[in-house]
């Protein structure tokens, strides 16, 4: 990636030399202000103007550049943090290091056994029958 980065600011400037060559006897009145009024060529101007529009974007890269690099160092040690409380926290929980609750469920009452009869086979039948 860094040798395409390279290739492209060459060519570049290569083209900012050929336009600067070609057009470098010509000169520019710019009216900067009313009343102020400032003689150049033109490669000046288009250079400055290459500058000028590069800037704003080169700085808004770096800030966002500096946030994310700032956001990545905070997880990696939010991991590494993690990491070391785990490696000193005991492995297997017993019963005792399970938080006791103050409200115990109510254990159910077990129903009442039928009798048995007489015949295995037979299903029971309540008394009212």
């Amino acid at each position: 990636m860094q040798i395409l980065r390279t290739i492209i600011w060459i060519a570049v400037l290569i083209a900012i030399v050929a336009f600067t060559l070609g057009n470098f006897d010509r000169a520019t009145e710019v009216r900067i202000w009313p009343g102020l009024v400032w003689d150049t060529r033109v490669p000046a101007i288009v250079i400055v103007s290459f500058l000028l529009g590069l800037l704003p974007m080169w700085l808004y890269h770096r800030g966002s550049k500096w946030s994310l690099n700032r956001r990545i160092r905070s997880l990696e040690n939010a991991v590494k943090s993690n990491a070391l409380a785990q490696r000193h926290e005991p492995v297997a929980k017993t019963q005792s290091d399970a938080p006791a609750s103050p409200v115990q469920a109510p254990t159910p009452t077990p129903a009442p056994a039928p009798t048995p009869s007489a015949d295995p086979l037979t299903p029971n039948k309540p008394d009212g029958e």
